[in-house]
């Protein structure tokens, strides 16, 4: 990703950029905050998803994740 553009006239803010104003204000306009939020937030979903690794078999997620060897 690069630099922000904004959307031409007429068209609409893509969904992520809707997301992340939301979360903006959320954090009462903190962008930082905002940004500190979403990383903590992602933390614990690859927690998730490594728990989630750990108990499900290769086999029965089709693959979905790697065997580990």
């Amino acid at each position: 990703m690069g630099k922000r553009q904004n959307a031409p006239i007429g068209e609409a803010m893509s969904e992520l950029e809707l997301a992340a104003q939301e979360a903006i204000a959320a954090a009462g306009g903190d962008a930082v905050v905002a940004l500190l939020t979403a990383l903590a937030r992602n933390a614990e979903l690859e927690r998730e998803l490594a728990l989630s690794r750990a108990a499900v078999s290769n086999g029965f997620s089709r693959g979905w994740h790697k065997a580990r060897p």
